[in-house]
C-alpha cells in the first residue's frame, strides 16, 4: 500500500483554509478536477471521474454501461466481494468463474461460462496481478459482450505497455488504505467513452439535473445516488498520484530481485504472470495444501497463504450463496430469467490453487537488501548461491 505522511496532511490543510470542501462547493478548478486531469494524462484515458470508494467506482461503472435486471456478469471466484456485490445493486446477477495460476480469470473457464444472458464480463486485476486481458477482450468481441475492469487492486500497472482499467469499456479504481494509491477511502470509474462518462456521472450524483455546468454528451437525465467524492479527497489524491509510478518502480525492481532467487527453490515454483516483463505481484504454488501453510507458518513476514484471506474467496460470500436481499422483491435474483447455482464445489480448480499459494510481499518501503535476504531464507538451501545485483 502506498505511505501517507506530510505532504497529504498539508494538501488537506490548503483545502480546509479554503473553505471549499464539497465537490460542486464553488467556481474555478478544485483537487479534484485537477486529479482527475492530471490522472487522465498518466492513465491515458479521455474521461476520469472521481468517485467516494472503489465499490462506488464498479456501480457507476456497471450502471453507466447499461447492466441490468436480468444480466448476467461473469466474475472471478477470487477477489473482494464487493465486485460481485456491485452487480447485484445493478439488478443483475454475478457468475462466479474459476482463476488460473496468475490468480486472476481463466479465459478457458469465461468461455464455458457464457449463456445467452451474459451482459458483461468483469476481470479482476487482484493483488496486482493483470489478468490475460489479450483473451479475454477477444472472447469479448467475439461474443458481443461488454468489459468492465476492476483495476481496483492495482492501480497503476500495465498490461503489455498499457494502464490496466483502461484496457476494457470502461474501469473502476479504488484508493482505500490497502492500494497502491491510498486516501483511507476513495475510487474512480475511467473510460474512453463519452456515453459511458456520462452515464457513470449521472449515476454517481443524484443532484446531477441541477449541475446546468455539466455535459452530458446528449445523454438523457436519469436518476442515481450519491457516490461523490470530496475536495479533501482530491487533494490528497494528487499528492498521492505523483507517488505512484516510483512506487511501482520499486515494486518491479524488487520483483526482478526476488523472483530471481525465489526461481531457484526445489521447494515451489514461482506463480506465472500475464506480462512478466512488468509484474509487480508474487506468489509462488505448492504442490500440496499441507506444504503452503508449513511456508507461510515458517515465514510469516510478508507472506501469507491466500486462502486463508478468506474475505477473497468466493465459498465466504454468504449472502450471495444464499442469494438474500434487503428486500425480497428488490432481489436480482427473483429477475433473473434462469437460475443461478452456487456450490462448494463451484470452483474447485480455484479453491485447490488457492490453497497452495502463498502471495510474498514486495516490500516496496523497506531496502532491496532486506528484501534479497527474505527471499533467500524463502528459498532455502538450493537457492543460497544465487546472486543478483540490486540497488536500494
Amino acid at each position: 500500500m502506498a505511505k501517507v505522511g506530510l505532504r497529504e496532511w498539508l494538501a488537506i490543510g490548503g483545502v480546509i483554509a479554503s473553505g471549499r470542501l464539497a465537490r460542486y462547493g464553488g467556481p474555478g478548478e478544485g483537487p479534484l478536477d485537477r486529479f482527475e486531469k492530471a490522472f487522465s494524462e498518466k492513465f491515458g484515458v479521455k474521461h476520469v471521474l472521481t468517485v467516494s470508494s472503489g465499490t462506488g467506482a464498479l456501480i457507476s461503472a456497471l450502471a453507466a454501461s447499461g447492466v441490468g435486471p436480468g444480466d448476467e456478469v461473469l466474475v472471478p471466484a477470487y477477489t473482494w466481494i464487493a465486485t460481485a456485490a456491485s452487480v447485484l445493486a445493478v439488478g443483475a446477477v454475478p457468475v462466479i468463474v474459476d482463476i488460473d495460476e496468475t490468480l486472476t480469470m481463466d479465459p478457458e473457464d469465461i468461455a464455458r461460462r457464457i449463456t445467452p444472458r451474459t451482459r458483461a464480463i468483469l476481470p479482476v486485476h487482484m493483488a496486482n496481478m493483470v489478468c490475460d486481458m489479450e483473451a479475454i477482450t477477444t472472447l469479448a468481441r467475439q461474443n458481443g459482450l461488454m468489459v468492465i475492469e476492476d483495476a481496483c487492486q492495482a492501480v497503476g500497472v500495465r498490461y503489455r505497455g498499457q494502464r490496466v482499467g483502461t484496457i476494457g469499456d470502461i474501469g473502476a479504481f479504488s484508493f482505500n488504505q490497502f492500494k497502491n494509491i491510498n486516501i483511507g477511502e476513495g475510487g474512480a470509474v475511467a473510460s474512453q467513452s463519452d456515453r459511458y462518462f456520462a452515464r457513470a456521472r449521472m449515476y454517481h450524483d443524484v443532484g446531477e439535473l441541477f449541475r446546468g455546468h455539466l455535459d452530458n454528451y446528449n445523454e438523457p437525465s436519469f436518476f442515481g445516488v450519491n457516490f461523490k467524492a470530496s475536495q479533501i479527497q482530491g487533494a490528497m489524491l494528487n499528492v498521492q498520484l505523483a507517488k505512484l509510478d516510483p512506487m511501482l518502480g520499486r515494486m518491479r525492481r524488487r520483483h526482478q530481485v526476488m523472483s530471481h532467487i525465489l526461481s531457484g527453490s526445489d521447494a515451489f515454483r514461482l506463480g506465472p504472470h500475464n506480462d512478466p516483463q512488468n509484474a509487480v505481484g508474487l506468489h509462488v504454488l505448492f504442490e500440496t495444501e499441507g506444504e503452503a501453510k508449513a511456508f507461510a507458518a515458517r515465514n510469516r513476514r510478508g507472506v501469507y497463504r491466500v486462502f486463508d484471506s478468506s474475505r477473497h474467496v468466493c465459498t465466504h460470500w454468504t449472502p450471495i450463496l444464499e442469494k438474500r436481499a434487503f428486500h425480497p422483491a428488490m432481489n436480482p435474483y427473483g429477475w433473473a430469467s434462469a437460475d443461478v447455482e452456487y456450490g462448494p464445489d463451484m470452483c474447485a480448480r480455484s479453491l485447490d490453487i488457492l490453497k497452495r499459494t502463498c502471495r510474498i510481499s514486495l516490500g516496496e518501503n523497506y531496502p532491496t537488501a532486506l528484501m534479497a535476504y527474505l527471499a533467500r531464507r524463502m528459498a532455502g538451501r538450493s537457492a543460497q548461491e544465487r546472486r543478483f545485483s540490486y540497488a536500494a
